[in-house]
């Protein structure tokens, strides 16, 4: 198959008639946000003195599933929206990129999100989320999972992933506890998703995300992520407590240090992937979406590390998250450009033992 085909089937928009859920479940189901991102034209300037915009999806759920659908997989998100233009906004973004809407909420009374950032290159991305008093996605409640697309996509999909910040306020935070009983012994994949200013009381964090890690087979964080997980800023130490906690695959986010992942029986660290940095915002999702790829093709641990940091890197040369997603032909032009791959592999002294 040519590039060109592969990359154009890989962005067809998924089309499903009632009844399909069983017959083709979804590869990933994201829940947590969506929204719309408005980013400035203008790089090193304070709000301010910003004097344009660009609007695109957003929300880490959306971003998620677009990045994971870009590489070929079946994704959909359970979340919601308002009955704004935004929102239509959203719905419309998703089914460009292949991400099928139906799971996506309508909530009366509420207003699409709309997510601000400041763009100070190459580590400053100050962001500014407008969601008050109450955002669509965190109206979702247990019995939004009885509907019979939902409940049927929850069953069926190869893989949940949640989002640490879906855990700040109810009912979501129910709604997420609800759907974890629900894919008991299936595939759940925890993205940390720490973002303090959307808890009442941040103190609460840990014994929730410890509840999480429970169902959890994969773990994904930066290190102040793992932080508020298990206690611990130090990527060894906390893949370790993952791993106590009960997931199977820890991976952890060491920024300029690149990225670990570790299982209880093998250690890999994969190192940074050098570009000229536009926005970071949308660098993690980019890593998660082609962290699903790689898992659910089974491929080798070094190799799926090596790829999502060359996703995360690519975005973050971009300005946008969603919109900025790359395809595989796109990862793997960009792996070509890179030097040989360094970094530690194989097994890993006591990790049997975490």
């Amino acid at each position: 198959m040519t590039e060109a085909k592969e990359e154009a089937e890989q962005t067809q928009p998924v089309r499903r008639t009632s009844g399909e859920e069983d017959a083709a479940p979804y590869d990933v189901v994201t829940l947590g946000r969506v929204g719309v991102d408005l980013y400035p034209e203008q790089s090193g300037v304070g709000l301010a003195d910003v004097q344009s915009f660009a609007k695109y999806l957003g929300g880490t759920a959306a971003n998620v599933a677009v990045a994971a659908s870009r590489l070929g997989l079946r994704t959909a998100v359970l979340s919601a929206v308002a009955p704004d233009p935004f929102g239509t906004f959203v719905r419309t973004a998703l089914t460009g990129f292949a991400v099928d809407p139906a799971l996506l909420k309508t909530v009366p009374g509420t207003q699409t999100p709309v997510v601000f950032c400041e763009l100070f290159p190459p580590d400053d991305f100050p962001i500014h989320f407008y969601r008050r008093p109450v955002a669509p996605d965190e109206c979702l409640t247990p019995a939004t999972l009885d509907e019979p697309a939902t409940a049927a996509a929850l069953r069926t999909a190869r893989a949940l992933w949640i989002t640490g910040s879906a855990l700040a306020v109810e009912p979501t935070r129910s709604t997420v506890f609800a759907a974890l009983e629900r894919r008991a012994g299936g595939e759940v994949w925890f993205d940390l998703d720490w973002r303090p200013g959307f808890w009442a009381d941040p103190a609460e964090a840990p014994a929730l995300y410890a509840r999480a890690l429970s169902y959890a087979t994969v773990a994904v964080g930066n290190l102040a992520e793992v932080e508020v997980a298990v206690g611990s800023a130090d990527p060894e130490t906390a893949a370790g407590l993952l791993l106590r906690r009960g997931v199977g695959t820890a991976v952890v986010k060491q920024g300029p240090a690149g990225a670990l992942v570790r299982t209880a029986r093998e250690q890999h660290v994969a190192p940074p992937l050098p570009v000229k940095v536009v926005n970071g915002l949308g660098a993690g999702d980019a890593f998660g979406g082609a962290l699903c790829a790689g898992l659910l093709a089974a491929d080798p641990l070094p190799e799926v590390l090596r790829a999502a940091n060359a996703a995360g890197a690519i975005v973050a040369s971009r300005l946008a998250c969603a919109d900025a997603m790359p395809t595989r032909a796109e990862i793997e032009s960009f792996l070509r450009e890179q030097p040989a791959a360094g970094g530690t592999r194989g097994p890993h002294p006591g990790v049997d033992q975490p």
